[in-house]
């Protein structure tokens, strides 16, 4: 019972933790005040909008509500179904929009003629609502997955796995496409388009240093290379993470799917410690752009301190404004 307390506890800190970053963020770059082109801002803006719709239903409806209030509205069966939906769903789309955020860098930096008519606003537009779509339609069987857990006075309540998604041939197919596609492609899928941008950004760099050598102005800053070293921070910090927190989750899914390993319910054993492990690092992912725009974007920076500070000082001018009224009334 303590590891379940526990680990609810953890997950309802990381809901409030999404919620608060996300929402931030999406704030924060909607005012375009960022440096940032506007594609790359589009991009940004659907990835914490996925990610906070992830810390909302999973960490919080999903998990926390069911916890913690087990006789609520959100346990009768329909809803509790469209929770796991938009779970799986808000899922998906967090990770193919990292993706796709990453073959859009991986364009402008090497692709030099596609550049121009695929990193622009409306390709972003379309690329995270086709995205989004597909993640939605991906993920609407799960519907007819789940049974109550009983019926009390004609009303249906939790959600239950029937026994026939274990033993039929289709739901098994249907898992293991779903399992594919998230995270295991995304996660080869990033990894490779990062070789290519890394081995595309060595050899630029190495033909342009030997350019500026010749005409003896390696000394003077070069604004292109500049720009191109601040992309490659941001999109490295995104996507590192993103394998960073996915692999242990894609490495026991490929593990356990060559060795036919099954669940084991003991808090103490190695698939549980496992299984429990990796959700929480994949829920953790929901939070991190947030602090790698902090970390990597001084113009993000400056805007989260004014962020900050602006109800703080709208704080101290209403004290002092108070302070000053109660002193003119005693005089």
């Amino acid at each position: 019972m303590f590891h379940r307390t526990f680990y609810a506890g953890l997950v309802s800190v990381i809901s409030l933790l999404s919620f608060t970053v996300n929402l931030l963020a999406i704030v924060i770059l909607c005012r375009g005040k960022c440096g940032l082109s506007k594609c790359i801002t589009l991009y940004l803006v659907a990835m914490a909008a996925s990610d906070l719709l992830v810390g909302i239903t999973d960490p919080f409806l999903r998990l926390t509500i069911q916890f913690h209030f087990p006789y609520s509205l959100l346990n009768i069966t329909p809803v509790c179904a469209t929770t796991q939906v938009l779970v799986f769903a808000s899922t998906a789309v967090s990770v193919w929009l990292t993706v796709a955020f990453t073959f859009d860098r991986f364009v402008a930096i090497c692709c030099e003629k596609l550049k121009t008519r695929y990193c622009t606003e409306r390709t972003a537009a379309v690329i995270i609502g086709a995205v989004s779509v597909l993640g939605c339609l991906e993920n609407i069987p799960r519907c007819f997955t789940l049974v109550p857990d009983y019926v009390f006075d004609d009303l249906p309540w939790g959600c239950y796995t029937k026994p026939t998604f274990y033993t039929s041939s289709a739901w098994n197919a249907y898992e293991v496409t779903h399992r594919v596609l998230t995270p295991c492609i995304p996660f080869f899928l990033i990894l490779l388009l990062n070789v290519l941008t890394v081995r595309r950004i060595v050899a630029a760099s190495r033909v342009r240093r030997g350019l500026r050598d010749r005409s003896n102005r390696e000394n003077d800053k070069d604004p292109e290379m500049e720009n191109r070293r601040k992309s490659i921070v941001l999109l490295f910090s995104i996507t590192g993470t993103f394998i960073s927190l996915w692999a242990t989750q894609a490495v026991f899914y490929i593990f356990t799917s060559i060795t036919k390993t099954g669940p084991d319910s003991s808090p103490t054993g190695y698939y549980y410690i496992t299984s429990v492990t990796s959700a929480f690092l994949q829920l953790l992912s929901s939070c991190t752009n947030t602090c790698i725009y902090v970390v990597t974007q001084s113009k993000f920076r400056g805007e989260l301190i004014n962020a900050v500070k602006f109800p703080l000082s709208a704080i101290r001018a209403h004290l002092q404004s108070e302070f000053h009224t109660t002193r003119k009334q005693d005089i």
